[in-house]
């Protein structure tokens, strides 16, 4: 093939002419200056630094004038040196200048510095559609109405008396991003003096120059064969050991950036941005995105976004929670159980608990009160609400970045089939019907028979978590027992709330154990589908983490709220597991507590677990490195090594990129949105995190890890359909909790229907008189199974033997017609909480779809911006157009004129 005789050529050509330049061994480093031999003239423009600085640097070559565009590292006792100078030799041919310098820490290790001159920018960009300048934008004024206008300016004077806004930068210390303020239009060299070139070392800025490099990289051959190209399979394969971007020098200085301004745009993003004394200003996006590339820029935009919307669900959560506190005297059902001392409850569990007062969990029903109030159906609303307006804002906040980063025409270029899709299809064959082009095809037979192997394994995965929690459902009937015999008094009289605390660190722990597992599962069965091309496989990988450690989070929290305590049967009839553990009950005060308790630990503990591992655990391994340098090489070798040597004992990137990141905030939007009926503090919660984990992700991008590779995007990708899936069942889970696990329903139809209101049409805490009573079943001591019989007859504590307790349920007395049958109550309550529930979903999947429908995908005013763009851009267009016929017609005349004028 012709590709093959290129590379045939290269060899033959690079071994005759330049073959001790790309050898790996010491002479090619005494060589660094033979680069400069074959600099162009564009490329010896100054830098815009100081040369001295350039130097001392690491910025660029040891000429001092070429930027270093990307670093690849290399072990001289590598056994893949065949490879390296094949792939060097094309590397040079493409027109990229090289440099190598060895470690100064360790010899063996080799840096070798590409540079990419002005020509080879300038091929490239045309290729890749990289849009560029061509002229500056001309704003214009909406027409306004003279009341609007008179309005604004009543607003701006009364904004006069107000101090200015502390979340906004001083514009004064942010650069003049021009590509911002410019119509931009794709890189053309036939058409390059119509683009704003002031300087051609700053056109193309940084993170551009590193993504054309990469792209070279990546279609650059390394031996022989159709597939045998990429630096990526270079890096699998140990030919390099690390391929990177450089940043911009250090992220601190000696002078303050108000007085001398900021050495570079990574010293400026640490003291606007990744500084924690900067935590409540907003994130500079503009600059974000110059530095780490579009993909980057929009998951803190919409981090920064979800953080925002926060805001008004935290309020709102907190002013139910202190709604719930100012009522707590006034609940007539919370007083009636501190009142109750006469009433004797059932044990909770066999032979080992005791019998109980109700009085005794006052302080439950109290805390349960906090949580389950009249305000929490208006808070489940409210949620189901703000979760889809956060996602439709969030649209229209995505097209005004897509804007003004110009994405709105970007389109991901046709994607290169996988390196494993290739070699394992090579054999069979068909036409692209895009590029027109033989490629590698999988039959339709074992692509669905890899994806059903695949599905399967999900579904094992996810009995294993419900085994899982199996194993803590026995665990916690196992320990209630084993607490209430506890020679602790302490332990013993709150053997519940021990036994939900304990389970639910023990559930913490298994979850962060099967997190491991589920990783090295998930990638198992993402590489048997075999996906064609890297978007199908991160997309394969990120649905199958997400629904693991889904699950895995939420199984349990499923369990408490809508299994524990429902299927227990009643006193002298239990439900048993393997016919010998009495499943668990919920407490007197009911389920709900065990539910605030088991997410709030969660929340807490998995938002803590995982801020240390982001941030931690490279801090950590960098001081390690740090202090095995000074060890080494003395108090003052860090300031000495080059820019290239920093950056490579930094730590590298996840190897999935944003997942992590992504996948906490997905998991903690999940926390915020399904359970919060029973949590109404957990967007409060979630917000604390959020602040601190933007500025941890900042710190952590800018100062601990090596720079990553700027790369495009248009939005989250496959996240932003997660997120609505969870819109959608928090709704479904948010109806269950009020209508299940709650005692909102309960309480309603007792106050209608039973109570003291019964047929007035109102229902006040007044009417709420007698309800924990009419909510208590009478079971007769004497009808216990032997197994259940307690071991006291509760003479010690009340001073007589107890022939009669109460259990929550609603049942007829022991001395009935039908004893310990279902009451008519209990039809009613269960018939009033399956219409709540039809009722809630109906009527917030419909507000949720009005909302949806009435908030457009693009605001007015972009609509407009966009139209009136295209609109100047044909006319720049047509300008510039008559601008050349103008110039060939004069030249044209010129030529003529001088013809009549030669001698003949």
């Amino acid at each position: 093939s012709p590709a093959v005789k290129d590379v045939n050529v290269l060899l033959e050509g690079e071994r005759s002419g330049m073959s001790s330049s790309s050898r790996d061994d010491d002479s090619t480093l005494q060589n660094q200056g033979t680069h400069s031999s074959i600099l162009d003239d564009n490329t010896k423009s100054s830098s815009g630094l100081p040369e001295g600085r350039s130097k001392s640097s690491g910025l660029c070559f040891s000429d001092g004038k070429s930027r270093i565009d990307y670093i690849l590292v290399y072990r001289k006792s590598s056994s893949q040196s065949e490879k390296r100078e094949v792939f060097e030799r094309n590397i040079r041919a493409e027109g990229l200048h090289m440099e190598k310098e060895a470690s100064l820490t360790n010899s063996d290790v080799i840096f070798l510095k590409l540079h990419a001159p002005w020509d080879v920018l300038c091929r490239y960009a045309e290729l890749m559609n990289i849009r560029m300048p061509f002229r500056r934008k001309i704003f214009y004024m909406h027409r306004r109405h003279k009341f609007m206008s008179r309005m604004e300016k009543r607003i701006n004077k009364f904004r006069g008396w107000l101090p200015r806004k502390p979340m906004k930068f001083d514009n004064n210390r942010l650069p003049d991003l021009e590509e911002n303020e410019s119509f931009t239009a794709p890189f053309s060299r036939s058409r390059i003096h119509h683009f704003i070139i002031h300087n051609k070392e700053t056109f193309f800025n940084n993170a551009t120059r590193s993504r054309i490099v990469h792209h070279i990289l990546q279609r650059v051959k390394y031996e022989e064969g159709k597939t045998k190209m990429g630096l990526n399979r270079l890096l699998s394969n140990n030919s390099y050991e690390a391929a990177f971007p450089l940043h911009e020098g250090s992220y601190h200085s000696k002078n303050s950036i108000r007085t001398h301004g900021a050495e570079n745009h990574r010293h400026l993003l640490y003291e606007c941005w990744a500084w924690w004394g900067v935590w409540y200003k907003y994130q500079p996006l503009d600059l974000i995105r110059r530095y780490f590339g579009e993909k980057i820029g929009l998951y803190f935009a919409w981090l920064g976004w979800y953080t925002g919307m926060l805001f008004p669900a935290a309020l709102v959560g907190l002013l139910v929670f202190l709604y719930g506190l100012f009522t707590l005297e006034h609940c007539q059902v919370s007083k009636e159980i501190c009142q109750a001392i006469d009433i004797i409850m059932c044990p909770i569990c066999d032979q080992y608990c005791p019998y109980l007062r109700l009085s005794d969990s006052c302080i439950y029903a109290k805390v349960t009160h906090l949580f389950d109030n009249g305000a929490t159906v208006f808070f489940a609303v409210f949620m189901a609400v703000w979760a889809t307006v956060f996602l439709e804002f969030w649209k229209r906040r995505r097209a005004v970045l897509a804007y003004d980063w110009d994405l709105i025409d970007w389109e991901e270029e046709e994607e290169e089939i996988r390196p494993q899709f290739e070699a394992k299809y090579s054999k069979k064959e068909r036409m692209n019907p895009i590029s027109g082009k033989p490629e590698p095809y999988q039959a339709f037979s074992d692509k669905y028979s890899r994806l059903i192997v695949s599905t399967s394994g999900i579904f094992f995965m996810i009995l294993v978590v419900i085994a899982a929690v199996f194993g803590i459902v026995i665990y916690r009937v196992i320990t209630v027992s084993t607490f209430a015999a506890f020679g602790w008094a302490l332990i013993r009289n709150n053997s519940q709330v021990a036994t939900t605390g304990t389970a639910v660190c023990i559930n913490f722990c298994i979850i962060m154990l099967l997190n491991v597992l589920y990783e090295k599962v998930a990638l198992l069965l993402t590489n048997l589908e075999q996906p064609r091309t890297e978007s199908e496989w991160e997309n394969s990988f990120t649905f199958k983490m997400f629904l693991f450690q889904f699950v895995n989070l939420n199984s349990s929290t499923f369990y408490i709220a809508f299994f524990l305590g429902r299927f227990t049967g009643r006193p002298g009839a239990y439900l048993r597991l393997i016919n010998r553990w009495k499943l668990e009950e919920c407490h007197p005060s009911g389920c709900l507590i065990d539910l605030c308790m088991q997410m709030g630990i969660i929340m807490v503990l998995k938002q803590t677990w995982n801020n240390f591992m982001e941030l931690g655990y490279p801090l950590i391994q960098n001081w390690w490195t740090r202090r095995r340098l000074r060890r080494e090489h003395g108090q003052t070798a860090k300031a000495s090594f080059p820019q290239w040597e920093r950056d490579f004992n930094l730590q590298p990137m996840n190897a999935y990129g944003l997942f992590d990141e992504y996948l906490e905030m997905i998991l903690q939007f999940g926390f915020t949105t399904i359970f919060v009926a029973a949590f109404p503090l957990a967007p409060l919660l979630a917000l604390i995190n959020n602040i601190i984990e933007i500025r941890l992700d900042a710190y952590k991008f800018v100062t601990q890890w090596r720079r990553p590779l700027p790369s495009q995007a248009k939005d989250i990708g496959i996240w932003y359909g997660i997120l609505e899936g969870i819109g959608i069942l928090s709704v479904i889970t948010n109806a269950f909790v009020i209508a299940v696990t709650s005692d909102f329903i309960p309480r309603l139809v007792y106050a209608y229907k039973y109570g003291p209101c019964a047929g007035q049409g109102r229902a006040g805490e007044g009417c709420m008189m007698g309800y924990v009573n009419a909510s208590l079943s009478v079971f007769q001591v004497s009808d216990f199974e032997r197994r259940s019989q307690p071991r006291t007859n509760g003479s010690e504590l009340f001073g007589e033997a107890v022939k009669y307790c109460r259990y929550r349920d609603y049942r007829e007395p022991p001395d009935s017609a039908e004893p310990y049958s279902y009451t008519l109550q209990f039809w009613h309550v269960l018939a009033a909480r399956l219409a709540f529930i039809i009722v809630f979903e109906h009527m917030v999947f419909a507000v949720k779809t009005l909302i949806a429908y009435l908030i457009p995908d693009l605001p007015k005013d972009l609509r407009d911006r966009m139209r009136r763009e295209k609109y100047l851009i044909q006319e720049m267009m047509y300008e510039a157009e008559l601008d050349r016929l103008q110039k060939e017609k004069n030249e044209k005349k010129k030529k003529d004129r001088a013809h009549h004028k030669e001698w003949p």
